[in-house]
């Protein structure tokens, strides 16, 4: 479980730095809507990772680390749509986008893993 509790650590630093990135947003720049959503999706994959260290199956397990990848797709479809509409910087996406990557990439290898496990 040592691989689980590195993308909780960092996705709960992840998690901190979409919350400073929603409160720019939302008081600098007045932009609510796709604020919040940032904020959503960014917290949710911490959110089910802790769900998935609480597991009681392999199954539950595999389903909330699914979940948590899910949510990292959505990131960084908002992240990069930010970045599109000029509401963000390329200075403030390059600070987020490589967290958001490297916490997909390691998700998707313990999905990888539970899943051949399982067969």
């Amino acid at each position: 479980m040592q691989k689980e509790n590195v993308v909780y650590e960092k996705a709960y630093k992840f998690a901190i730095k979409i919350v400073k990135v929603h409160k720019y947003l939302a008081h600098e720049k007045k932009e609510y809507v796709l604020a919040k959503q940032l904020l959503r999706s960014g917290t949710s994959i911490g959110a089910n990772l802790c769900e998935a260290n609480g597991a009681i199956s392999r199954a539950d397990f595999s389903s909330k680390v699914s979940l948590a990848y899910k949510e990292y797709l959505e990131i960084k479809y908002w992240i990069s749509l930010l970045k599109d509409s000029d509401i963000i910087n390329e200075s403030s996406f390059n600070e987020i986008y490589p967290g958001a990557d490297e916490i997909g990439r390691i998700l998707l290898s313990i999905l990888r893993t539970t899943r051949i496990k399982k067969n």
